[in-house]
């Protein structure tokens, strides 16, 4: 099945590496022009010229500090109509919830839902306009089941799902879909990251962690980007018109829910 992007364009949150990239590389093989926002302006550079194609674009913007950010997204917005919003931002630190105190919580609900939220709106005319929109986001398995640890992460990811499942039936009529994209174990710094904290908690090598979320995963394998990227591109594309309002775990079948 040929995806097909040509003269949609698209703005790709974290999108200088990880996940975030691997959506907007292949947004742009399949004809879309991207636009980048991430923190790091010289990495997001970098990023940007290595898009397939022409007319990609990219932001450095802080999501925490929502104020000016928003600014920022919304002067580029009226310069550069979106029509695919990805919302694909990192996950708050990890701990137990009873530990947490608000402030994390509600840093957490700035970076994740305030924007995602605030883009929508600022995007939102231009869509319906046209009467095509696609709005995708990355967020995690755990809104099927909570991952024990992270549980400000739960928590917020939970309140993103709720959004989206809310704003697809408002928007649907317009032409517009709202879906959710859950990773699971995917190659990434992130990942990274997390075994080695894992293995530094749990007196382990990192070896024996990666041997031990392997084990959970019935594929056998760690997922990589490029393998959300697809399935994100399909989503924004024609193909996926009458699917709306989904959550789809990419996980090799570890989550243990229908």
């Amino acid at each position: 099945m040929k995806v097909e992007l040509k003269g949609k364009k698209a703005l790709v949150t974290g999108g200088s590496k990880g996940i975030g990239l691997a959506i907007a590389e292949e947004f742009a093989l399949a004809g879309a022009q991207v636009a980048l926002v991430a923190r790091d302006e010289n990495v997001l550079k970098k990023a940007s010229e290595s898009l397939r194609g022409s007319g990609h674009s990219y932001v450095a913007l802080d999501f925490s500090q929502p104020d000016e950010a928003l600014r920022e997204l919304e002067l580029f917005s009226q310069s550069h109509p979106i029509d695919i919003l990805v919302n694909n931002t990192g996950g708050p630190a990890a701990g137990p919830i009873a530990s947490a105190d608000w402030e994390a919580f509600n840093t957490g609900l700035q970076m994740h839902l305030r924007m995602s939220h605030s883009l929508a709106q600022l995007i939102l005319p231009n869509m319906r306009a046209n009467q095509y929109g696609r709005i995708i986001n990355v967020i995690s398995t755990s809104i099927k089941i909570p991952i024990p640890g992270l549980g400000v992460s739960n928590t917020v990811r939970g309140a993103m799902a709720s959004w989206a499942k809310t704003l697809a039936h408002e928007v649907g009529k317009d032409g517009i879909t709202v879906n959710n994209i859950l990773p699971g174990f995917i190659n990434t710094d992130r990942l990274s990251s997390i075994i080695s904290a894992k293995a530094a908690k749990q007196s382990m090598s990192e070896e024996d962690v990666v041997k031990q979320l392997i084990s959970w995963i019935p594929a056998g394998r760690f997922g990589e980007a490029e393998e959300l990227g697809k399935y994100a591109a399909f989503l924004a594309s024609d193909n996926a018109s009458y699917i709306n309002g989904t959550s789809l775990q990419i996980d090799g079948g570890r989550t243990g829910s229908l």
